[in-house]
């Protein structure tokens, strides 16, 4: 995952997910738009809904060309043949994950709001470091990665960088100047038109 000239979108699947509706719907919007990358971010501990999950969207993401990493279990992605890794525990793993996978494999670190531990995880091998949530809510503490700490990563750290949660038109257009990808699942899953939602976004990203 090399950083682009534009920002790309990196899309995050829902916690939960009906595999008899969900694949179909996810083809629709890689036929529909331009996506780096899929995240397979399931709550499910369960590893045979994890594989059966895994199975069905890999096969809509790699017919499109499309890498599909998986939150965390990293002994499944060599098991159900995935690409890599996103890790939710900042730079704590990413060495160790790193020399488990391999040098093609992707490995990503969410470092929520702190540059300190996106550095860390940088020089660890991450290929992308992700921020977010972009702006306050109510959910967690209420800290968010602010719209300084974006610039100040694409000025300075040649890491891509993703920005994810708590997204909006506003937010979008605020960070894309400054972020590499655009971590984007609620914000479209939620709605009642996947494909639809996600045109307003990137209409936003490109000005």
């Amino acid at each position: 995952m090399d950083a682009p000239e534009q920002p790309q979108i990196y899309l995050i699947t829902p916690p939960e997910v009906e595999l008899s509706r969900f694949p179909a719907q996810l083809a629709a919007v890689l036929d529909a738009h331009p996506v780096a990358c899929v995240r397979m971010a399931l709550s499910t501990h369960d590893e045979d809904r994890l594989s059966r999950a895994g199975d069905a969207l890999r096969e809509v993401t790699h017919a499109r060309d499309v890498a599909l990493v998986i939150s965390d279990h990293l002994l499944m992605v060599e098991k159900l043949g995935l690409d890599g890794v996103h890790l939710s525990d900042a730079a704590r793993t990413v060495r160790h994950a790193r020399k488990e996978l391999g040098e093609d494999a992707i490995v990503g670190s969410f470092c929520n709001t702190s540059r300190h531990e996106g550095m860390a995880a940088g020089e660890a091998g991450a290929d992308y470091v992700s921020f977010g949530p972009v702006q306050a809510s109510t959910l967690g503490d209420g800290s968010f990665a602010e719209a300084e700490l974006f610039q100040w990563w694409s000025e300075v750290i040649e890491v891509p960088v993703v920005a994810e949660g708590a997204l909006d038109i506003n937010m979008v257009r605020a960070l894309a100047p400054c972020t590499d990808f655009f971590g984007i699942g609620a914000e479209i899953w939620d709605k009642d038109d996947p494909v639809a939602e996600l045109a307003t976004l990137i209409a936003a990203m490109q000005g």
